[in-house]
């Protein structure tokens, strides 16, 4: 499962750096390729929120399969399209956002399945999710320098194949080696009187699951906010930074490259001891580190060698923050709504992440780069401490169960 969520996520990666090239060398236009963009990563927010729902229906191990071979034959059609009767701009749109609608709900289904194969091969949670988050990092970073090479050797719409074949690989290896027992494959409730409900009824059980959980609630409103700052940084105020202190804007790819390469180092260490460190002061300590020292020493204007440090070490500390999160999730959702719940945090997170690059220009233009550095680094720190105070966020220990190799997965919410 992991080999196959890493061979899909680099395809993913190619397709997000691919497009953008394809729509700029085709229409010369920088607003039609901040369009295809938008068709990029707006299907992530709708597939998370209502594919959930229908990977709890087939189940997690089908589901992964018929989403990665529907969306390479959709991004499949892009350079085929191109090369014989046309590829009008509409029609490219239309692609892009179906291939990620599909696609969406597939990466859903792979991140559920996790607990299930964990269990059956005796490996904790925690250890299982640091290898996922591990993946997920080095097929980003593989992706994007294949995109880049592709681009070189093979042009836009050749590499766009490529993609199409990471997810016909994918879906190969999911059918061939993921094990076909009943509960890896199927994720349907076992009373009668549950086995057929409406979809929006489904959809509304997930909604009110997630709302219903102070924890749950502290955890997407806490990354909504954090996504929205590291959209800024990243689309905003890392490229003007980088563009300011060396003309070519080269430091951008240095300061990229050490945080994932932190990130990565961080995510693997988590899978080894993750599991023995107090989770509420690990959230805590791994979100300040990852989050304001970038922006500070922006800000002070230190030296690209010491900017470069600081920014591997935000990324090994943020490196221990998706599986933590993971393992608290997979502890308290239910597993019959397992997709649904995973599919409409995706959806929460990511919908602040427009926002943030937004303000993050607007605040750029208007104040300067140097305030703009600092209140984001004060306001990143103070935002990352709220899980200190209130009581929904003492709950992160009560299930810390270290001593279990998985921890079962309570059939209802817990009391928080």
């Amino acid at each position: 499962m992991l080999a196959a969520q890493g061979i899909s996520l680099a395809g993913n990666a190619i397709t997000m750096i691919v497009v953008p090239i394809y729509v700029l060398q085709e229409t010369r236009s920088v607003l039609a390729t901040g369009v295809a963009g938008v068709f990029v990563t707006v299907p992530v927010i709708l597939g998370g929120a209502l594919g959930g729902v229908l990977v709890d229906r087939l189940g997690f191990r089908t589901s992964a399969i018929i989403a990665d071979i529907a969306s390479g034959l959709t991004v499949l059609l892009i350079p085929i399209l191109a090369t014989t009767v046309g590829l009008p701009f509409w029609a490219l749109l239309s692609l892009v956002f179906f291939s990620g609608l599909l696609d969406t709900p597939g990466t859903t289904a792979k991140s559920a399945l996790l607990p299930d194969l964990a269990e059956g091969a005796l490996l904790r949670l925690a250890r299982a999710n640091g290898a996922q988050s591990a993946i997920s990092r080095s097929a980003t970073m593989i992706g994007a320098s294949v995109a880049a090479l592709s681009l070189v050797w093979l042009g836009a719409l050749n590499s766009l194949l490529l993609d199409a074949a990471t997810f016909a690989a994918s879906a190969l290896v999911l059918w061939i080696c993921l094990p076909r027992s009943k509960r890896v494959a199927s994720a349907q409730p076992t009373r009668p009187s549950e086995l057929k409900p409406g979809y929006w009824q489904d959809f509304s059980v997930g909604a009110r699951f997630l709302v219903a959980s102070p924890l749950l609630r502290g955890i997407v409103l806490l990354v909504v906010v954090t996504n929205c700052i590291d959209s800024a940084g990243l689309i905003v105020l890392f490229p003007v930074y980088a563009r300011t202190v060396t003309p070519d804007g080269a430091l951008l790819a240095g300061m990229v490259a050490f945080f994932a390469g932190g990130a990565l180092t961080g995510s693997s260490l988590f899978g080894w001891f993750g599991h023995q460190l107090p989770r509420r002061g690990t959230l805590v300590l791994s979100f300040l580190l990852a989050g304001a020292p970038p922006y500070l020493a922006m800000a002070a204007g230190v030296d690209a060698p010491v900017l470069l440090a600081v920014f591997a070490l935000a990324g090994l500390a943020a490196g221990s923050i998706n599986p933590l999160l993971s393992t608290i999730l997979y502890e308290r959702v239910p597993r019959e709504m397992r997709a649904r719940v995973l599919g409409g945090m995706t959806t929460g997170v990511a919908v602040g992440m427009p926002i943030g690059s937004l303000l993050g220009g607007v605040l750029v233009s208007q104040t300067g780069l140097v305030p703009t550095l600092i209140a984001t680094g004060v306001a990143y720190a103070a935002i990352t401490l709220t899980p200190l105070i209130g009581r929904s966020w003492v709950d992160l220990e009560a299930r810390n169960l270290s001593d279990e190799l998985l921890p079962t997965v309570s059939t209802t919410m817990p009391n928080t």
